[in-house]
């Protein structure tokens, strides 16, 4: 039996006319059930409520973006689960929906009930279909795109596989519109393709290529195998699942696996109510992987911003790049007066620690 979650991008549920392409989720959802009469355990993260909303209706282009998001993603995810309810039903599968805000997971807490509910739902037969609630998230607590979103609940839910289906065959060593530009097929742990990320956004979505090699590569160092494949090729996901070598895809190598507390933390940077900006020394300590550190006093310079006891932190070396993120153990006051100190408790036990893929 594999864990699996599949992310499909607006841009391979929509076609040219921006309305859903029922033909393509037909085509998704028969492999999907594949997978679930072989006991497989999946989640599917849907894009595509603001395009179908765009589908249905034209009364919107006066509207402020907010507002635009709001109107199309509240009409448009009635269209896009109602749809997907059919297209399940006819391989007698039943589905799930779940919405949600980054909100819904700012403390472990929150995110163990979230966890809890996908496990109710798997145990029962049902098929989890997730998509964030656009209707009502705020601009400042937004999941980047549902890039981010899929990371965190293959992340949540210890999956062994998180495949993201966009509109091209996976990163590219050059401009994919470029006849001459191939494919990335393999990378590496601490290999890089930053290089060869195009900026560019999709038509719908709100992330791009860069948004997804992020997620990806701290995903893979979260111990999962990710995929970015084209949704609209013959049997991607079937093929993925099968390990199929042959097909033209873009897999980001997992590391070892991390504990769940790891996992949360990992996607909690979001939530840090400030930043603790380490020496040369500490930063090179947590940066090595052949060892187990964490986070002592004596390794601190400068604390950003305020915070309690259990509260999550950014940690950043000195030239200011953001190295790891981190659960205290204590609060900024009790911090401060251990600055610099010798043989002390950590301020982040390694535990609670999460140190980001070095690409």
């Amino acid at each position: 039996m594999s864990t699996i979650t599949i992310k499909i991008g607006s841009n391979v549920l929509t076609g040219p006319d921006r309305r859903l392409n029922v033909d393509r989720m037909e085509d998704l959802a028969r492999q999907i059930a594949v997978l679930h009469s072989r006991g497989d355990k999946v989640v599917l993260v849907s894009s595509g409520a603001m395009a179908a909303g765009r589908g249905m209706t034209s009364d919107y282009e006066h509207l402020d973006p907010v507002a635009q998001r709001q109107l199309l993603s509240s009409i448009g995810q009635v269209k896009l689960i109602d749809t997907w309810q059919q297209i399940f039903s006819a391989h007698n599968i039943k589905i799930g929906q779940l919405l949600l805000t980054k909100q819904d997971l700012r403390t472990r807490a929150h995110y163990l009930n979230m966890k809890n509910c996908v496990d109710v739902l798997w145990n029962s037969g049902v098929l989890p279909v997730v998509n964030e609630n656009d209707a009502v998230s705020l601009t400042g607590l937004m999941f980047t795109d549902n890039d981010e979103l899929s990371a965190l609940i293959a992340s949540m839910m210890d999956c062994q596989k998180l495949i993201i289906l966009s509109n091209i065959d996976g990163i590219f060593d050059g401009d994919p519109k470029d006849p001459s530009a191939h494919v990335i097929t393999e990378v590496r742990r601490g290999t890089s393709v930053a290089q060869y990320v195009q900026a560019s956004k999709s038509d719908f979505g709100r992330g791009g290529m860069v948004t997804k090699c992020r997620m990806a590569q701290k995903t893979a160092g979260a111990g999962i195998d990710v995929y970015i494949a084209n949704g609209s090729a013959s049997d991607t996901i079937l093929r993925i699942a099968d390990d199929d070598s042959s097909l033209v895809r873009t897999h980001f190598e997992a590391a070892g696996r991390n504990t769940a507390v790891k996992k949360w933390i990992a996607y909690s940077d979001g939530f840090a109510t400030a930043r603790i900006v380490v020496n040369e020394g500490a930063a090179t300590a947590l940066l090595d992987t052949s060892r187990v550190s964490s986070l002592l006093p004596v390794g601190i310079k400068e604390i950003e911003g305020n915070f309690k006891k259990d509260d999550i932190v950014i940690i950043a070396d000195e030239s200011g790049k953001n190295i790891a993120v981190g659960r205290v153990a204590t609060d900024k006051d009790t911090a401060l007066r251990q600055v610099g100190a010798k043989r002390q408790r950590p301020i982040v036990h390694y535990d609670y620690l999460f140190v980001y893929p070095q690409v």
